[in-house]
């Protein structure tokens, strides 16, 4: 008893410097996780209203192939560098971009695209301003090349026979005009050929919508320059308007095209603008010689059919 009193100072002694030599825990950091990154909104494109105005026209009655809409802010610099293009190309043939008086449009038809886009003058009276690009059907019999427009018709005979609205000559057997119809009654188009519009199709000549050729007639004058060359990889500086479709099954309306004009016609109003891509000036346009839209319909029924005496032959 009295040896384990004797040591129990000094057990109690080492005990506690063998405590103090200890450590001290330090406590486990915890990491705080940095907070998640909030992405920035991406802005909303701001559109101009020409370009809203653009895709408008070009897709409100786009009811088949949409429309290929550039954007507006880019049309008159494209249409400067084709142009340049096209004059290398055909200014041996005689291309001009000078502008004659009374000619205010020259229209550039693009082949291989089915696209027909219609220039008007710049300050400098050259053809350089896009107006209007409209869809096509073109063929490929269709020449290349430049020309001033001959002749034009109410109604044309076209092979088959079959006949063609509102056609405008472009240079001997080819011509504007619309799709062919089986006879010389505006509810009689070949359905199954409009909806064939903006590909391959014709037989030569240029096929568009009755709205757009209507356009060419009334606003072309005999003389005005076209030219026809191809570039399938860019429509033009406009873009590529969108097609309607006309349902074969659908008796009622399928012998008209949805954009003539005439009050007969069974399609709604809304398609008489067509899919057109149009510039402001081409809207203003339209809305201004609208009212006398109507004073220059061919017949809706016509018997006999306008002939070319200088020339025989025409293509569909």
């Amino acid at each position: 008893m009295s040896i384990i009193r004797r040591f129990l100072p000094v057990l109690l002694a080492v005990t506690m410097l063998a405590g103090c030599s200890k450590k001290a825990k330090t406590p486990e950091s915890t990491a705080t996780p940095a907070p998640a990154a909030t992405a920035a909104p991406t802005p909303e494109p701001t559109q101009t209203p020409e370009s809203a105005l653009a895709m408008a026209t070009a897709s409100i009655n786009a009811t088949k192939d949409a429309p290929q809409v550039k954007d507006p802010l880019t049309w008159n610099e494209a249409a400067d560098a084709l142009m340049e293009k096209l004059l290398a190309e055909f200014g041996g043939e005689g291309m001009t971009l000078d502008a004659e008086d009374g000619f205010p449009y020259l229209l550039a038809v693009n082949r291989a695209a089915n696209t027909v886009t219609v220039y008007t003058t710049d300050e400098n009276n050259q053809y350089t301003v896009p107006f209007m690009a409209m869809v096509c059907s073109g063929g490929s019999d269709t020449p290349t090349g430049y020309w001033k427009t001959p002749v034009n018709y109410e109604w044309r005979l076209l092979m088959g026979p079959s006949y063609g609205q509102y056609a405008t000559r472009i240079y001997d057997a080819y011509l504007f005009h619309s799709v062919p119809y089986y006879s010389q009654h505006k509810d009689d188009v070949e359905y199954d050929e409009f909806n064939k519009l903006g590909t391959i199709a014709s037989l030569g000549c240029i096929r568009l919508a009755v709205v757009d050729v209507k356009w060419i007639y009334d606003n072309c004058p005999i003389g005005t320059p076209v030219v026809i060359y191809d570039d399938e990889n860019d429509p033009g500086p406009m873009g590529k308007p969108g097609t309607i479709y006309t349902d074969p099954s659908d008796e009622s309306k399928r012998g008209w095209d949805p954009t003539d004009p005439d009050p007969a016609n069974p399609w709604d109003d809304a398609y008489e603008t067509g899919t057109a891509i149009r510039s402001q000036a081409a809207w203003d346009q339209w809305d201004a010689e609208h009212e006398n839209w109507l004073e220059s319909l061919t017949p809706t029924d016509l018997q006999g059919w306008s002939t070319d005496s200088s020339i025989v032959g025409t293509r569909g």
